[in-house]
């Protein structure tokens, strides 16, 4: 051991050297291979570098003594962006002068770590790729005759060891300007280790970049600060192309019956999509061209239009994407207004119907990351199913249509102020309590009326139908094959035509109803028909029974109640303490592929592992979607729901459906499979 040398230890990464006295702090990091963040390359500027002092008994070294320089002019006079916080040091500035123990703060690592507000989902790495870098840079002179870009490639290699990149022709227009505004110092961008994609003079910080989910109903986007990972500001918008059709298979058609089509939706969407952008730097009091990067998610009908491709082929068998690798584009191909050398990132898709917004989900909740059997549902007008665990992923979609989302419903709509979001039916009087989108308040509670006074109570939303059709269904009054018992229960049950309906809501003074009807029963379960009848395929290619846990991604999927999803039959049987919302699990996804370019990497690599099942063709599709009409299901059983619920009460209306009614936990499979046949036959008289 050369005494000479002092010995550092850096926590919490546990790395240890020797080093030379009088070395700074960041010097014995880099030599170390520590992972301590600098934009301004030790020179004082940026106050990324901030550590402080620590201890170890097992060293026998504390943090006591002068183990670092006093405080020298950089830190007396450091004006950073960054405030110098109490008790740190500048590792740039500090410099070791006997045994010390480093400790480096999250915030002052290159690679951190953000916890999301879930606590039950893994942390986004921060390690993104487009960086800032500040140059000193010679001056020019006549006796070497080197132009200013030779001049700022030589200091990035000399003064960050990059070397070998390609620069944007935008810097070279602005390269001369920023090096005299600067003095000779200036922040060069450099994208994924190989472009240099912006000059600023002087030393700049805080890039942005923004993380979008373009849905077929709606587009929400955050905007990121990339060096921290911090989320500044979010925005959501209603997707414009929902006037030229509610569903995706509505907007195919458009494009198909309208020579413009393509051209139309994929100005509607580009336009929100800028539109956006600038909402979220306004939100922030920051300015466009502080955006470096964006990451962007869609279903592949949403991915194609805005990428300017023709989504016609997605519309028919075999259902072909354009590409279904990551795109790498410069943001302004899709007109989008931020920094000239802003990158645009998509992730990639991962079948013809299974697409980005999937390859983000399963990036953001990781399936394949432990041994648990996941089943991954972002429930929407179109299904995207995924199943599996580390090792085997299988995924497919569900032509689930609109019904989930209020469409097709009789007094269905969106989910808006005034809307019915949540209802609780007593089983003896059939006497309903619900909620409305924008007031806390039970319906049977006092001061309902006043708090939606200013709203109303204008219709029913896809959670509130949900939890209506489910409580009806435990309370008896609608069958387990779906049909309305006109039992003389309760007034609640009303004529409606030559069948019966709900009356849940009428408004006071007023002929307005809400009713649950027949028809809107029959919607709801060819929807939730179709959505089981996909996870029922994949769990036969997978070869299991049963699944360990299920996430419900999407909006639609967070506002779910799990328990009423599973009554229905929305899902298979599971543990209900291990069924859950995921959020918005795509834009999840899409912000970790923001801030990472090792989330990328992992994405990348793992959609062409997963396999790829075709519903529309895949024999036993039909089976299982028949069975599924049943509620929960015609043959599954349901026994780690019966542990929560009590099930007693679903009725058979009985093999002719004359009203017959049979209390039971479970039907024999031979009546339920005649049942459920009986139930595809009405659902064609219905129509």
């Amino acid at each position: 051991m050369d005494d000479r040398t002092l010995q550092v230890v850096f926590t919490p990464s546990g790395r240890r050297g020797r080093v030379e006295p009088g070395a700074t702090v960041l010097d014995a990091a880099r030599g170390l291979g520590v992972d301590v963040d600098s934009v301004c390359g030790g020179r004082g500027l940026c106050g990324r570098c901030q550590v402080t002092l620590g201890s170890s008994a097992a060293e026998g070294i504390d943090a006591g003594g002068h183990r670092l320089s006093l405080p020298e002019a950089k830190e007396l006079g450091y004006r950073g962006r960054r405030p110098l916080r109490a008790g740190h040091r500048l590792a740039c500035a500090a410099r070791l002068q006997d045994d010390a123990v480093i400790d480096v703060p999250p915030y002052s690592q290159v690679r951190r770590q953000v916890v999301r507000k879930r606590a039950e989902v893994v942390d986004i790495p921060v390690d993104p790729v487009v960086r800032l870098h500040y140059l000193e840079v010679e001056p020019p002179d006549m006796d070497r005759q080197a132009s200013d870009l030779s001049r700022v490639l030589e200091a990035l290699d000399r003064q960050w060891r990059i070397s070998g990149v390609k620069v944007d022709h935008h810097v070279l227009e602005g390269l001369q300007e920023a090096l005299r505004t600067g003095q000779w110092a200036v922040t060069v961008a450099v994208h994924d280790g190989d472009t240099v994609t912006g000059v600023w003079p002087g030393f700049h910080d805080g890039p942005l970049g923004v993380a979008i989910d373009v849905g077929s109903t709606t587009v929400a986007g955050h905007l990121c600060d990339l060096s921290t990972g911090a989320v500044l500001a979010s925005s959501g918008v209603m997707n414009p192309q929902i006037r030229y059709g509610e569903d995706l298979m509505s907007r195919v058609s458009y494009v198909m019956m309208n020579e413009q089509g393509q051209e139309v939706l994929t100005s509607a969407i580009r336009s929100a999509l800028d539109d956006m952008v600038g909402d979220l730097v306004e939100q922030a009091g920051r300015t466009r061209d502080s955006v470096l990067e964006v990451a962007l998610v869609g279903n592949p009908i949403m991915h194609h239009l805005v990428l300017g491709l023709n989504p016609y082929h997605l519309g028919v068998a075999p259902f072909a994407l354009a590409t279904d690798e990551a795109v790498r584009i410069t943001a302004s191909k899709i007109g989008m207004e931020a920094h000239p050398g802003a990158r645009l990132y998509v992730l990639p898709c991962v079948a013809g119907h299974v697409g980005a917004d999937a390859a983000g989900a399963i990036l953001s909740e990781g399936p394949h990351r432990g041994r648990a059997i996941q089943l991954l549902v972002d429930v929407g007008t179109n299904a995207e199913i995924v199943l599996g665990s580390a090792g085997r992923l299988l995924a497919a979609s569900s032509p689930t249509g609109p019904a989930f989302e209020g469409a097709e419903i009789s007094s269905g709509q969106r989910a808006a102020p005034g809307a019915i979001e949540r209802v609780r039916i007593d089983g003896r009087t059939l006497e309903p309590r619900f909620k409305v989108i924008g007031s806390d308040l039970w319906s049977d509670e006092e001061g309902f009326g006043d708090a939606v006074a200013g709203t109303g109570v204008i219709g029913i939303c896809g959670s509130g139908i949900i939890e209506a059709v489910a409580e009806l269904v435990l309370a008896g009054v609608v069958s387990a094959e779906g049909l309305i018992q006109d039992g003389g229960r309760s007034e609640r049950i009303v004529a409606d035509g030559r069948s019966a309906a709900y009356l849940l809501y009428r408004e006071p003074g007023r002929s307005s109803r809400i009713m649950i009807t027949q028809n809107d029963i029959r919607a709801i379960q060819l929807a939730k028909a179709a959505l089981q009848a996909g996870v029922r395929l994949l769990m036969d290619r997978l070869g299991v029974d049963r699944v360990d846990e299920i996430r419900l991604a999407g909006a639609f999927g967070s506002h779910i109640d799990p328990i009423y999803a599973m009554v229905l039959g929305m899902i298979p049987d599971c543990d209900p303490d291990r069924v859950s919302a995921a959020g918005n699990a795509a834009g999840t996804g899409a912000t970790m592929a923001l801030l990472s370019g090792s989330a990328r990497a992992e994405i990348e690599a793992l959609v062409r592992e997963v396999e790829k099942i075709e519903t529309a063709v895949a024999p036993g599709f039909q089976r299982h979607f028949v069975e599924a009409m049943g509620i929960p299901h015609a043959t599954a059983a349901y026994p780690q729901l019966a542990r929560k619920v009590d099930l007693s009460g679903i009725v058979s209306s009985g093999p002719a459906g004359g009203g017959r009614r049979r209390r039971s936990r479970r039907r024999p499979g031979a009546n339920a499979r005649r049942s459920a046949a009986l139930v595809g036959r009405r659902g064609e008289e219905d129509r």
